[in-house]
């Protein structure tokens, strides 16, 4: 008989990483030291599956050292995890009970383990959040200015070129990672041939969203978060909703669509044959970056440039990459 699978949870503080293995319960410091007896420990157990949280990159070393002694780590979306500990009633939080939680959504769940990003792919998206942090403090700092009294302006305005000038750096940065890279050049040129998706928008795919090309149309949706979701009961026929997602690549494909539904005459088309239809402005939108969002899906799958033609006779190409982008959202029966 085959011994009984084991499942790991770790709860990821800044100093100290809880780990429960069913009943069996341990801390180790969350450094270089408390990481090795950890991946010791775990490879002694060969577990089956080993879940932690995202916690804002407190947990980056310990996946690191697990994935690569070669033990399956997942790191889980907190949300989900939240929604699962609620499920099955447990309500109190503390390191050692949210580790059990987490065992128990190993157990329970089993989500898949993917390949880890490399340490390129890490560092691209390091950049990209510096990127965002430094808009939001460009935006913060230009809304003072405006009702800021005069003995402060000066500071301010100092405050805002120099961020100007980080972001100048960052935008550097992005560009010549992008370029030193033959995988991520060739994939930002098929990102970029389409009408609506600049610079942001193709490296933020890229950084963001590295399983672009590599699942379904369904996956792809529901991953960035434009699959609407129904929202039925019994003889309650609710709105469909699109929620969840990477909230970085959902802000990216919501404006290469806003740009695509005026300047790509394919999505323009759909935006405007939908907006005919009665559909308000935002749902035509959101189908719209689905749409647009599965085609880049397909393109990258198959490295096949933009080619408005082919996407506007898929009557004719029934086996092109993009039929099922065609069929799945682009009659109006489909859209949201």
């Amino acid at each position: 008989m085959s011994e009984t699978p084991v499942y790991v949870g770790i709860d990821v503080s800044k100093a100290e990483l809880e780990v429960a293995v069913g009943e069996e319960a341990w801390t180790v410091a969350n450094d270089e030291s408390g990481i090795e007896t950890l991946v010791a420990g775990l490879r002694e157990r060969a577990p089956e599956l080993v879940v932690m949280e995202a916690t804002g990159g407190y947990e980056t070393a310990a996946v690191a050292s697990l994935a690569e002694a070669g033990l399956p780590v997942v790191v889980a979306n907190p949300r989900q995890v939240r929604d699962f500990g609620r499920a099955t009633g447990k309500l109190a939080k503390t390191d050692r009970i949210d580790a059990r939680v987490l065992a128990l959504f190993a157990e329970r769940v089993r989500p898949e383990v993917r390949a880890l990003p490399d340490e390129k792919a890490q560092e691209l998206s390091a950049l990209l959040a510096r990127r965002r942090q430094l808009i939001e403090m460009l935006v913060s700092e230009k809304n003072r200015l405006k009702m800021a009294p005069m003995t402060v302006k000066n500071g301010i305005r100092k405050h805002i070129e120099w961020l100007n000038r980080q972001l100048k750096m960052v935008d550097s940065d992005l560009e010549r990672r992008i370029k030193d890279s033959p995988v991520w050049r060739a994939k930002e040129n098929l990102l970029r041939s389409v009408p609506g998706v600049g610079p942001v928008v193709s490296r933020t795919l890229i950084g963001e969203l590295p399983e672009l090309g590599r699942l379904s149309r369904r996956q792809i949706a529901a991953l960035a978060g434009v699959a609407p979701l129904n929202r039925d009961s019994g003889t309650l026929r609710g709105k469909r909703m699109v929620w969840g997602g990477r909230r970085t690549v959902r802000a990216a494909l919501y404006m290469a669509a806003l740009t695509a539904s005026q300047r790509n005459p394919v999505i323009s088309e759909f935006y405007q044959r939908l907006r005919a239809r009665g559909k308000p402005p935002k749902v035509a939108l959101t189908a719209c970056m689905r749409k647009l969002l599965v085609i880049l899906n397909a393109m990258v799958r198959d490295s096949v440039p933009w080619d408005p033609n082919i996407i506007a006779a898929d009557d004719q190409f029934a086996h092109s990459c993009y039929w099922a982008v065609t069929t799945a959202i682009g009659r109006p029966s489909r859209a949201p």
